[in-house]
């Protein structure tokens, strides 16, 4: 039980370190736009990062969880994998390179686990319960194929996403400022476009919500009140309010002057940021909960008849048995305040690389990359994929830049982000494999 607690002591910290090793993605545009002080940036994105725990389920939380098999693991592991997170984590920090801390603990906890399956097994495969041969490296979940066609899952979709994140970001904040740049000029074809987006909006938001009959714990007595405040409501919900408080403002873009236009732009940014905000604490903070939920299911495993206190009464789900997932609330709570704290803290080498060393940034590229951001967090959050908010900003900074052009983008710094994107899990993997090791010499 005490190395339990420990890990999940650890997990919290390496969330506070999320939090400010992060608060950059969310920040460092109003920043540098001056729409906000740095104080009151990191206390405006801790605000929102707090308030993501009544808006997002628990898909990547449970994706996280599910990384390494739980049957075959045990706690040393999952704190080698923390640990690892940790050092990878601070150490980006204090060189200012804005790493990816969602791939950093899929990297270490992924590490260890191969670390742990090789140092029990060997590399000679072996016969598991199922009276199946195995081998060292199935013990971390590679790709896992979507229940009825859904969306697959596994380390392999995760590292894809290293990809895809950025590039969706960066697609979706070259579309919106391209659309803003239009809705700028005195002509009706733009706000024809934004009138049929605004309708497309509502009619798709409306056919995602979630009715009263499907609901399973309604929050309220109120049908009204329970459909409104589903979290999966909710979610679609932000989605309209984002899409469609933008599409006001293009229709009245273009009859603003410059001072009026910018005024606007700034105010925008702070609905956008906020937006983001939620974004990265929805992700962000589900990995660590999923980390501290694998722990437990871990410590169950390898102490069976163990009787668990109910504030430590955690269930992985299992769509193939039908069995649904329990969390104790202290858990997302607890999570969702450590990354604000961190947030509060702040993170100001990597604000510095994020809001002026990738292109500069005004109040025009800050609404369009935070928005784009924003929806890409949503849109992966609802797919149950642990993306990084590193990425995701980065690549809609790129996006927003290349409207300009292409050497509006300092592609020298990007470059070595990238590098930097490439590495973690490899470097995470390796280091958690070595504390593992050296843990288990005195575990």
């Amino acid at each position: 039980m005490t190395l339990l607690i420990l890990i999940i002591v650890l997990a919290l910290i390496f969330d506070y370190i999320n939090g400010f090793h992060d608060a950059a993605n969310a920040i460092a545009t109003v920043v540098a736009t001056k729409v906000l002080t740095p104080f009151q940036a990191v206390v405006w994105a801790a605000f929102f990062n707090f308030l993501a725990y009544w808006v997002f389920g628990f898909g990547v939380a449970d994706t996280v969880a599910k990384t390494a098999h739980t049957m075959e693991i045990n706690l040393v592991v999952i704190l080698a994998g923390v640990i690892a997170a940790i050092c990878w984590n601070l150490l980006t920090w204090w060189l200012g390179i804005p790493s990816s801390s969602s791939h950093t603990l899929i990297g270490g906890f992924a590490g260890a686990a191969v670390a742990h399956a090789i140092a029990v097994h060997g590399f000679s495969g072996y016969v598991g319960e199922d009276g199946a041969t195995h081998y060292w490296y199935e013990i971390v979940s590679w790709y896992k194929a979507g229940k009825d066609g859904g969306m697959p899952s596994g380390v392999i979709i995760i590292i894809a996403f290293i990809v895809l994140a950025p590039l969706l970001g960066a697609l979706a904040s070259y579309l919106i400022s391209i659309w803003l740049l239009n809705a700028s000029r005195k002509s009706i074809g733009p706000k024809i476009f934004t009138l049929a987006l605004m309708i497309a909006t509502v009619w798709f938001v409306y056919a995602q919500m979630v009715p009263y009959s499907e609901i399973d714990k309604p929050r309220f007595d109120s049908h009204f009140w329970s459909v409104a405040f589903d979290a999966h409501n909710i979610k679609w919900f932000l989605v309209a309010f984002i899409i469609l408080t933008v599409s006001a403002f293009c229709l009245i873009f273009s009859s603003l002057n410059l001072h009026q236009a910018d005024a606007a732009l700034k105010k925008m940014q702070l609905l956008s940021s906020a937006a983001f905000s939620l974004g990265h604490g929805g992700n962000d903070s589900q990995k660590v909960m999923g980390i501290i939920a694998a722990a437990v299911a871990v410590y169950i495993n390898t102490n069976p008849g163990v009787h668990m206190d109910a504030w430590l009464d955690v269930v992985l789900p299992n769509d193939d048995a039908g069995i649904k997932g329990v969390m104790p609330s202290w858990i997302p709570l607890a999570c969702y305040s450590a990354i604000a704290a961190g947030t509060l803290s702040g993170g100001w080498k990597i604000v510095k690389t994020m809001g002026s060393k990738i292109t500069k940034v005004s109040s025009f590229e800050g609404v369009a990359a935070e928005t784009a951001g924003a929806l890409t967090l949503y849109f992966t959050e609802h797919l149950k994929i642990p993306v990084s908010t590193t990425h995701t900003i980065t690549g809609s900074i790129i996006g927003v830049g290349l409207t300009k052009r292409v050497s509006a983008v300092r592609w020298g710094v990007t470059v070595s982000l990238i590098w930097a994107w490439i590495l973690t899990i490899p470097i995470s993997a390796l280091l958690a494999g070595l504390v593992y090791f050296v843990l288990s010499v005195f575990i």
